[in-house]
Formats: C-alpha cells, sequence, structure tokens
C-alpha cells in the first residue's frame, strides 16, 4: 500500500514537472526593456527618401535625430533637445523643416515648433528650434497641412477665448500668423479640400448636438445634423475635389459607416460598412497623388483591410508573405509611394523596422526599437479574444493574457481596465503592461466595456450614467468568467487602470469591496463633481456629453446620480489595499481627485501608498518615472495577490520612487470656494519714490537657468504716477508701462515684447484688452490688484502688518479671467540689510499659483520677490533689487 502510494506521488509529480520546470526557467524580463526608452522608434523618410529621421534618447529624453539614409544610425545626429517627450513630429511638405508638437511637464498645453535638419551644429549639439505658438495657458491643434504651399499651416488657438479655437494662417519661416477665422460660434472642426480651401467647419450646441457646416466664402449653411448621441466627420475629399467621405452613425445606423456626400446637392452615397457587420467603419486611406482609395479598415479582435488598389494590396501581401504570423503596416512613405519604412509587429514580438523599396520589392532591416526585448520574446505571452455575457446578458469583448509556462487554471489575475470611456478600447497586439504583469505571474484580462468604442452606438451608449453600474458590472462579470473557466484564482484579483480605468479601480474597491484583493489607481477621479468643475475650458464643446455620461450635476436627479457613482462618498467600503498614482500637472483629473481619497483613507485608519510626480500630467510619460511607477506596482501586486516582481532598481530610479512617495499625513485639501474680493483697497502708504531702480532675476523651468535685468522708473506726470519696465533678457527687449491715477488705482498698461503689443485698460469692473489689434475683456468685482510693474508698490501702499490679508482680483490673461487671490503678511524679515514685511500672494483656485515679496518697510517697494509661474511648467522666477 505504501508503495502504491509512493509511486502515485512520482507519477503525480511526473505530471506538474514539465509546468514546474517551464514556470522556473521563464526568465523575469527586467522592467527597462518594457518601459524604459527604446534604443530607437518612430522612424521617418523625408518626402524624398534622402533622409530618415528618428527618435532617440538625448540626455535621458526620447528627441529627434537625423541621418542621410545610406549612413548608419551611429552617424546621426540629434535635431532636438526637449527635456519634455514630445506628442509627435513629421516632415514639411518639402523637406526643409521638421514640425513637432509638446506640452510642459503635462499640462497638454501643447505648442507647435519647427527645427531646420540643415542647420548643422559643432559635435552633437541640437540645432535651435522655433517655438511658433509660444503662447502660455493655450492648446496648439493642427488642423490642416498644405501639400500646395509648404510654407503653410493651419491651427487652431484658444488665446482669446481659452473655451474655443479661432483658426489661424501659419507661415513656417517666418512664424507669421494670421487669424483666419473668429470663432464666436462654437465651432469644434475645421475641414479644407485638397486645394486648402475651407470647406466645411463642425459647430456643437449648448446640448450636445453637431452640426457640418459649408462654407461658402464666409457664409455658413448648416447640411448635416446628428444629435449628443451620434456622431458624424469629415474623412476626406474624392478625387474631383467635389465630395466629401463622411463617416456617420444617425439614425438607424448603429455601426457607423462611409458615404460620400456633395455639400452642395446634400446627396450621399454608401461608399462600405464593415461587411463582417461586427464593427464601426475604421479608417480610409487616400493616395495623396490620384486622390483615389487605397484601402480601408475595420478594428475587430484584430485589424482588417479591404484594399481598392491593387499594386497596395500586392506589395502588403508580400510584406506578409515575408513575415509570417506577424502584421505589416506602413508607417512612412515618400512623397511618390516608391519608398517605405513598414512596421513588423505582433502580440507577442518585439517590434522591427524595415525599408521596403516597393519597385525592387527590397527589404533592409532598419531598427529593432527594444533589440534586448528582441532577444527574450520567446518569453512573450499571446494575447487571446475572449467574449463572456454581462450582468444584464450584454456581450463584453475582452483579451486574455496568461503568462507563458503554467497552466491557466488558478492564476491571481489583474483586471487592467483602459481609459475613456467613450472612444477608447484595447486592440489585440503587443502591450507593455499585458506583458510585463504576464511575465510577473498574473493572468491580464482587459474588458472591452460598454461605452468602449468600435462596437456600434448602441453598445457606446450604453455607458450612459452607467458609471459604477452596468459598465462596473461589466468588469465584475469578467471576473465571474474566469473564476468558472478554473482561469482566476478567486481570493487573488486585483483590479488596475488609468484614467477612466483608475476610477474603475476605485468603484470596483468601493461598490464590490470583497471582490477584489486590491486595487492600482492610476490618475483616475474619484469625486465626479470636482471632476466636472475642474475640465478644461476648451472642453467647453464636450460639458453635455460629459453629462450624458454621469449625470448633469445643476439638476437633481443628476447630482443623486453622480454623489451614488462617485467613490469617494463610499470610501468607507474600501477595506483591500489601495495605490495611487497620479500626475501633479494633470488638467483632465486634477491632483485634487488622489488627495481626496488619500485623505479618506488616512482618516478612516488605512494606510494607502501614494505616489505623486511633479513632473507629469494625465499619464506618466517620462521613463525614468515609468520605472519607479511600475516598480511600485510590481511590489504592490506581488505583496498582496502573490506573483514575483524585480527587486533590483537602477539608482536613479529608487532615488525618483523615493522623490514621488507622498508621506499621506502631509496631504491637504480645501475645497475651492467662491471667496469674495475685498470691495476696496485701503491705501495708506501713497507717497510713491520717484527714480530709477535695477533688479536682476533668475528664472528657473525644466532645468534651465535664463538672467535677465530690469531697469525701472517710476515718474510722476501731473496727478498721476508712471511705473515703467526696460527688461533684456535672451529673447530681447522687453518694455512694460503702467499709469496710475491720482489715487493709485491702474488706469493703463502697454506690453511690448518680440514685436507684439498689448494694451490694458482697467475700469471699476471690466479689463478690456487689445492684442495686435484683437479686443478682449474680463469682468470682476472688487478690489483689484493690478498684475505687472508697481504691483509691489501697490501692495507697499496698504496697511502693512502681520496678519493683515485681503482678498483682490487679479487680471489673468492667459484665462481671460479676473482670478481670486488672497493676499497675507506672514511676518517680518531681513533681506540684505533692510528690514521687510513678507508679503505672499496665492491664487484660491491654485495653491501652486503663488507670488511672494518682500516690501521695505521703509521705501515700501520690493527688494525681492519670487514667483511660481504654473502656466510656464512651474517656472520659478527670483527678482533682487540692486542695490
Amino acid at each position: 500500500m505504501k508503495a502504491l502510494k509512493t509511486t502515485f506521488i512520482l507519477y503525480s509529480l511526473l505530471l506538474i514537472l514539465p509546468s514546474m520546470l517551464n514556470a522556473q526557467t521563464t526568465p523575469l524580463i527586467d522592467r527597462e526593456l518594457f518601459f524604459g526608452n527604446p534604443e530607437i522608434s518612430g522612424g521617418q523618410l523625408s518626402p524624398d527618401g534622402s533622409f530618415i529621421s528618428f527618435l532617440k534618447e538625448y540626455e535621458g529624453i526620447m528627441n529627434i535625430w537625423v541621418k542621410r539614409f545610406d549612413d548608419p544610425f551611429e552617424s546621426a545626429r540629434p535635431l532636438t533637445d526637449s527635456k519634455r517627450p514630445l506628442y509627435g513630429y513629421a516632415w514639411t511638405e518639402d523637406g526643409r523643416y521638421i514640425l513637432y508638437v509638446k506640452d510642459n511637464d503635462g499640462d497638454e498645453n501643447i505648442n507647435v515648433f519647427l527645427v531646420d535638419p540643415a542647420d548643422q551644429r559643432s559635435g552633437k549639439t541640437p540645432p535651435t528650434s522655433r517655438n511658433l505658438t509660444p503662447m502660455n495657458e493655450v492648446t496648439a491643434q493642427i488642423y490642416h497641412v498644405s501639400r500646395l504651399d509648404p510654407e503653410l499651416l493651419f491651427i487652431g488657438l484658444n488665446d482669446r477665448d481659452k473655451a474655443w479655437h479661432d483658426l489661424y494662417s501659419l507661415k513656417l519661416s517666418t512664424g507669421e500668423l494670421n487669424r483666419i477665422y473668429t470663432n464666436d460660434d462654437r465651432i469644434t472642426g475645421y475641414d479644407f479640400d485638397w486645394n486648402d480651401q475651407l470647406r466645411l467647419l463642425t459647430r456643437t450646441d449648448e446640448k450636445g448636438n453637431s452640426s457640418i457646416l459649408r462654407n461658402d466664402q464666409g457664409r455658413l449653411t448648416e447640411i448635416y445634423q446628428t444629435s449628443v448621441t451620434e456622431s458624424a466627420y469629415p474623412a476626406g475629399w474624392d478625387e474631383n475635389n467635389e465630395k466629401f467621405y463622411l463617416v456617420t452613425n444617425k439614425g438607424d445606423l448603429n455601426l457607423s459607416a462611409l458615404y460620400l456626400m456633395d455639400p452642395i446637392s446634400q446627396e450621399f452615397t454608401l461608399v462600405e460598412s464593415d461587411p463582417e457587420n461586427r464593427v464601426d467603419f475604421g479608417g480610409l486611406r487616400l493616395d495623396r497623388n490620384t486622390r483615389k482609395i487605397i484601402s480601408t479598415s475595420y478594428t475587430d479582435d484584430r485589424s482588417r483591410i479591404y484594399w481598392r488598389d491593387q499594386q497596395w494590396q500586392a506589395n502588403y501581401e508580400f510584406l506578409k508573405r515575408q513575415f509570417e504570423g506577424r502584421e505589416v503596416s506602413f508607417q512612412s512613405a515618400t512623397k511618390d509611394y516608391s519608398k517605405f519604412l513598414i512596421a513588423v509587429w505582433g502580440d507577442k514580438y518585439a517590434a522591427e523596422s524595415w525599408f521596403f523599396d516597393a519597385t525592387t520589392k527590397t527589404l533592409i532591416h532598419q531598427y529593432t526599437p527594444r533589440p534586448e526585448l528582441k532577444k527574450v520574446e520567446e518569453y512573450l505571452a499571446p494575447m487571446t479574444p475572449v467574449r463572456y455575457p454581462s450582468s444584464d446578458g450584454l456581450e463584453i469583448p475582452a483579451y486574455l493574457t496568461t503568462p507563458i509556462g503554467v497552466e491557466a487554471k488558478a492564476l491571481p489575475v489583474v483586471v487592467l481596465v483602459h481609459g475613456g470611456p467613450k472612444g477608447p478600447r484595447d486592440f489585440w497586439g503587443y502591450d507593455a503592461q499585458a506583458q510585463f504583469l504576464a511575465n510577473r505571474g498574473y493572468a491580464v484580462l482587459q474588458p472591452n466595456f460598454r461605452a468602449s468604442g468600435g462596437y456600434g452606438k448602441a453598445f457606446l451608449n450604453a455607458g450612459d450614467l452607467q458609471w459604477g453600474k452596468l459598465m462596473q458590472d461589466d468588469l465584475t462579470w469578467g471576473v465571474q468568467y474566469l473564476i468558472n473557466e478554473g482561469i482566476a484564482d478567486p481570493k487573488k484579483v486585483a483590479i488596475m487602470g488609468g484614467s477612466y480605468g483608475g476610477y474603475a479601480t476605485l468603484a470596483g474597491l468601493a461598490f464590490t469591496p470583497d471582490l477584489y484583493a486590491c486595487g492600482v489607481d492610476i490618475v483616475g477621479p474619484s469625486n465626479l463633481f470636482t471632476l466636472l468643475e475642474s475640465v478644461p475650458a476648451y472642453w467647453e464643446a464636450a460639458k453635455a456629453y460629459l453629462y450624458g455620461m454621469v449625470g448633469d450635476p445643476t439638476t437633481p436627479e443628476g447630482e443623486k446620480r453622480i454623489r451614488e457613482a462617485s467613490p469617494l462618498f463610499s470610501a468607507e467600503n474600501i477595506k483591500k489595499p489601495l495605490l495611487i498614482i497620479q500626475g501633479a500637472n494633470d488638467p483632465r483629473v486634477k491632483q485634487a481627485e488622489a488627495d481626496q481619497i488619500v485623505i479618506a483613507l488616512r482618516d478612516k485608519g488605512q494606510p494607502v501608498p501614494y505616489i505623486l510626480a511633479d513632473d507629469e500630467g494625465h499619464g506618466f510619460a517620462k521613463p525614468v518615472n515609468n520605472m519607479a511607477m511600475y516598480a511600485a506596482v510590481e511590489r504592490f501586486l506581488a505583496d498582496h495577490i502573490g506573483g514575483r516582481y524585480q527587486t533590483e532598481m537602477p539608482m536613479n530610479v529608487n532615488d525618483r520612487l523615493r522623490e514621488m512617495t507622498v508621506d499621506i499625513n502631509t496631504v491637504t485639501y480645501e475645497a475651492l470656494t467662491e471667496a469674495e474680493a475685498t470691495p476696496t483697497l485701503q491705501l495708506t502708504h501713497t507717497n510713491w519714490k520717484e527714480g530709477s531702480f535695477n533688479y536682476d532675476a533668475v528664472i528657473s523651468v525644466q532645468g534651465q537657468q535664463i538672467n535677465t535685468t530690469t531697469l525701472r522708473s517710476v515718474t510722476k506726470k501731473g496727478a498721476r504716477t508712471v511705473v515703467k519696465e526696460v527688461t533684456q533678457s535672451p529673447q530681447g527687449e522687453g518694455i512694460d508701462e503702467v499709469t496710475f491715477d491720482e489715487n493709485h488705482k491702474p488706469i493703463a498698461r502697454q506690453i511690448t515684447q518680440m514685436g507684439q503689443q498689448i494694451r490694458i485698460e482697467y475700469n471699476d469692473s471690466e479689463v478690456k484688452l487689445n492684442v495686435s489689434g484683437n479686443e478682449m475683456a474680463m469682468n470682476y468685482q472688487g478690489a483689484l490688484l493690478a498684475d505687472g510693474p508697481g504691483t509691489d508698490l501697490l501692495i507697499g501702499s496698504l496697511p502693512l502688518q502681520k496678519g493683515y490679508t485681503v482678498v483682490v482680483n487679479i487680471p489673468d490673461m492667459s484665462t481671460m479671467k479676473a482670478k481670486k487671490a488672497t493676499l497675507t503678511v506672514e511676518g517680518e524679515e531681513n533681506v540684505a540689510g533692510v528690514d521687510c514685511f513678507v508679503v505672499r500672494v496665492v491664487n484660491n483656485e491654485n495653491k501652486n499659483d503663488v507670488s511672494s515679496y518682500w516690501i521695505s518697510m521703509a521705501s515700501r517697494m520690493s527688494v525681492r520677490s519670487e514667483q511660481v509661474i504654473p502656466a510656464m511648467g512651474n517656472a520659478e522666477v527670483v527678482t533682487q533689487l540692486r542695490p
């Protein structure tokens, strides 16, 4: 009997030994291979094919490099030295310049830059880029790149009105901007034909309904309308430049389809819808030379392409034969489509970039973005499409990735939830997060829950008013599906995601507290009230759309729904471990969303690890931050659901993780309040000293320091006083002058900088601006503290003493609003032998927006000042009076 038992044990061990050995021999892949900078990526051929540009690390950040096509990559030279990863870049039509776009530390205030590839500096020093939209708190949008005039670009700028983008033409060589459409009528899109003519505009009304408008020499005619629950957009023009392609799901259509519409007669004909009747219309590729359709595409469980051009189809099929089992994408081409860069990729493959000559059928390997990952791609796991029913029977498409080398039974699981919702979805292919987690031993479920894009109008709108309800059920039933299949260990399921995925993480722990063992929230909203209050001004067109998703906070029903759906108000139910990750400059989901839930959990005695990056926004872009974040994530998951984790990390990653880890006992949150400004300022020291005064200033921004000098003059002209400052900086001379009346109230201000003039007039309740001929205005109620020359003199005129405080209005040209700020005398201090009052002026709505003044008790003028400017990436300006 004993021998039989021993034999049975040995036989059982033999059955499981292969999987045990595979599990032990599957290496732990270094997280840097997933989240560190690729060696080379983003390759693009110049329009004539003589050069290739690409992204490569320069001082730790992926920047643009260039080389002649036939030269080795080692001979390439850098073109940019950005301290922030770029949003994207492209060659101009003639190959003369490269354009790129980026923001400041994740604030999404995007500027457009230009660099000349022919500008060669000595050694490996990048040439100087030109900022073509050098404006603070402005989000530039590129609408059209001219194919007729390589000097011409059409862009949108919300410089006049933060909520809406005016349309400008931009001359690249000079940077000349010319406004060609003033957006006073809620325009959200501009569409140009093949000949650079503005033919169509899109408008969104207060209820979220949209209209496509025909432009007849400035006269707009409505030609197509959709409701807030429908969508339609122009997708290009036909070969005769008469009709436009329209993608729409209006009316009885569930799956969006491609039509051809005549803007004059308003007649339209169906071009194509999904031949398999499963998903929305995906993509349209047009030939820039013949203007005919090359192909259409659809994104199902995997992508499908339908070719209309036989030569393109022949090239694609040839390439697919060369790379069997993998996908091929045309990532860049010369103007005549004779030469290409192609991407070769798959779900369990490290991507490669190849050169393809369509004439000779020559293939030349260019680079592998992650060559070290290529060496271990045999240990990458396949991504499998799966489907399961939700609580109401709705079928949910998803992807499942399970670790290789072990049987997919009773595994720890991470439910990885994508952002959005409405529009984004997960796709089949290589996914760094999924592969990273699978390598650590987790099964990874990526549900395309209701409200995910691409599955039809009904599926998209099924998520309306279902945050925390049916949308959350779609995730819950996914977990149950894995449990029923025997794949998941029900005691070891985690939920993780970013943006909406972060919300779903918080909702999962709050509304289904027994389902998950832990959660990882990355930039997720916890309080939908404050989320709606704090969205950027340029989201104004989407307000009705947002209310349709989560509820209208201005109605009792909407307020009740939002409160029920906000995890913050159910924080007492959160009892499982939670890791919170946030970017301090996030303009969509502000830091307050993370702070509020951290405080709620802390105050009920629950520890909550909190990672906050001061140089990131809505998600992490810098590799060192990413690697630090994922080092924390894998350790957190290992502690709570038992996977593997990499113990070692580079010193810079370890240091960065320590810097970003917040002591939760220091976290505070103050709800925004509409503090009333003091009716008037009581000025008691109005004998301003005339004369000339020299100031030195240092501007610190993104690791760089800029030195400036300022000559101030204070001159009395009759009953009025003029304070003028002339500043010398690397950008040239700037002149700023403010005129005060006999009561030291500001009357007018004039700024001259880089050829631009700004004139400002101050009235009792209104500030008027004239910027290069464009007039704007902002209203305010109460005391005004005008920014600019003489601000410190005005502060010095107040009855300063320790504890003195007053609420004032400060005109903010970046937002065109008068921001409320609290001025407080915090104490006294001696600076360079001068006794001073220490005065702080803090923006009531943004505690990072703060100015500090050391006001001389004798002269009542500033001896020193320090200012933080959030609109410039939290730049710090320190100004000192020269002895």
